[in-house]
């Protein structure tokens, strides 16, 4: 799922946007969910939200009519300006091409025409802002709140300085993945997720865990977008570091306000580390015998 190696220096990480979508269920807060295609070079088989890369055309000037003012995030490092429309627009880019999901304003978007937008898309027959404009619609970036900000480790051969926003679905859409790069979808509560990935079921990196673990703390949408206002959006990018366990020594992400992190304070509730265990990488808390970080940083 990942390919990690100790000794890589790391090569610039690339920008990179997620949208976390959520609804109300009949037996509470429901995300969706996309597994992504086994053959992918990157988290291949992994459960994961709707995102991709940034393109040069999230940048253009032209969604500045295209989309709602974005909400400004409480830390400037996040996103300003042009640069913050551009996460947002691959955001719901994404979302449309991986999940048929798009919130938008100025109108409906139903199941059956997002799916043809997306084939018309993905033939190049028109384009997401030719469409926008002909139906007088334009994306709703005002409704994805800022959720995190994090960044692949050093030690992965391919690094993302990844937004993730989080956002309510739109009622009269129900998401479907594109079987191409996404070979399955499914709508589901946070707990239940995470149960299936204890039991061995499905594969989940360390930052949809995360998302998921806090996720599951909230009873409906309203409740986590409301608290995802007071969010960390300061970046966090695990640091890979070998964990001796006696005579054995297995592989352990670390992540800010872990002892062997060179950023004390925690950017992220939970435990501080994610260790190797099998082919998973679990939540565990830091060995208590650690010492602290050598030239931490506050």
């Amino acid at each position: 799922m990942l390919d990690l190696d100790l000794a890589r220096e790391g090569v610039a990480p690339r920008d990179a946007a997620t949208l976390i979508l959520v609804r109300d269920g009949s037996a509470g807060l429901e995300v969706f969910c996309v597994e992504r295609n086994k053959k992918s070079r990157f988290l291949g088989g992994a459960i994961v939200f709707p995102g991709g890369k940034v393109d040069a055309g999230d940048h253009d000037a032209l969604w500045d009519v295209l989309t709602t003012a974005p909400q400004t995030p409480s830390s400037p490092g996040f996103g300003e300006g042009r640069a913050l429309v551009a996460y947002a627009v691959a955001a719901l880019r994404e979302s449309l091409e991986e999940a048929a999901l798009l919130p938008v304003v100025g109108g409906t978007l139903r199941d059956a025409e997002l799916l043809a937008l997306r084939s018309d898309v993905d033939a190049k027959t028109v384009t997401l802002d030719a469409f926008l404009a002909a139906k007088r619609l334009v994306l709703d970036t005002a409704a994805l709140v800022p959720f995190a900000r994090w960044v692949t480790p050093k030690a992965e051969a391919r690094r993302y300085d990844t937004r993730f926003f989080l956002a309510r679905a739109p009622l009269d859409q129900t998401g479907a993945h594109d079987s191409h790069e996404t070979m399955a979808s499914f709508w589901a509560r946070p707990a239940d997720i995470l149960a299936r990935f204890a039991a061995g079921e499905i594969q989940l990196a360390p930052p949809t865990h995360r998302t998921l673990e806090i996720l599951a703390g909230y009873n409906d949408a309203a409740g986590a977008l409301a608290a995802t206002a007071s969010a960390c959006l300061e970046p966090i990018c695990p640091r890979l570091v070998p964990q001796i366990e006696g005579d054995v020594t297995t592989m352990a992400l670390v992540m800010p306000g872990d002892p062997e992190h060179e950023v004390r304070e925690l950017r992220a509730p939970g435990t501080t580390r994610f260790v190797m265990r099998g082919d998973r990488f679990l939540p565990e808390h830091a060995p208590i015998a650690l010492a602290p970080a050598p030239n931490a940083t506050a």
